[in-house]
């Protein structure tokens, strides 16, 4: 397959300054709160708050910040306005997004993305517009290092998964999403913590991008990513490796 797996339908996501890291913190945060007031704060009864603290401990989020963003949900109202969006449309080389978003005010949100939309050549379009070429599903990740893929293709169906896409980049495992929780703790037993779990939305189909499209379809997405309402961005496009690389 011609892009790396972590390319086609995850965000592409820059790294390294600082502002970039709290950024992520202030994120991570939220998905925490919101995920503990929308169940119980244990993550062992509550699978989107399990993999929402996987997430903040794989981005080293110390784990003061993590219990803080719990005791928002349970101890006071912070957090309480926090909305959860969802947006969809097609971005450059007619790629389809769908952009989840957290906020405590709707308007100014839908301003954000509507605008990063309309100045990087996207087109937004109405809920469920391009959904339809994604599944939802839960997403678990390893490194390569945790295994040969035979072997953690055998884990991952003892575990009770359904699928496992395995590349030089790591070993994404797929579930339904009810099971991500009970998935996740299987695969610790037999692979150890895992970089990733979450709910994520998985392309039916990827979108091949060309040399010209890519500069373009990056911008747009950072243009959404840069945005501190907006939690994640899936996107089914397929970058050529050194297309990718080319850009840095």
């Amino acid at each position: 397959m011609a892009g790396h797996s972590k390319f086609k339908n995850i965000m592409y996501r820059k790294g390294g300054q600082d502002a970039k890291r709290a950024q992520a913190f202030t994120k991570l945060a939220r998905e925490i709160t919101v995920a503990a007031k929308m169940g119980l704060p244990d993550p062992d009864s509550n699978a989107r708050l399990r993999a929402a603290i996987i997430a903040a401990r794989a981005q080293s989020m110390p784990k003061d910040n993590i219990q803080r963003a719990i005791d928002k949900a349970t101890n006071s109202t912070d957090g309480a306005n926090l909305e959860e969006m969802r947006y969809e449309g097609y971005g450059p080389g007619n790629v389809a997004v769908i952009v989840e978003c957290l906020s405590d005010n709707r308007n100014r949100t839908a301003a954000e993305v509507r605008a990063a939309f309309n100045k990087n050549g996207g087109t937004m379009g109405e809920t469920g517009s391009v959904a339809f070429n994604f599944d939802r599903v839960g997403l678990i990740h390893y490194p390569a290092k945790a295994g040969e893929p035979d072997a953690v293709l055998e884990a991952a169906i003892e575990a009770g998964a359904d699928d496992v896409e395995s590349s030089d980049d790591g070993h994404d495992i797929y579930c339904k999403p009810d099971d991500l929780a009970a998935v996740t703790r299987a695969l610790e037993t037999s692979l150890g913590d895992a970089e990733i779990s979450r709910f994520d939305w998985r392309a039916k189909a990827s979108v091949p991008v060309d040399a010209e499209t890519a500069p373009l379809l990056m911008k747009f997405l950072n243009a959404l990513d840069d945005s501190d309402d907006v939690q994640r961005v899936a996107a089914n496009y397929e970058i050529d490796d050194a297309v990718m690389e080319s850009l840095g």
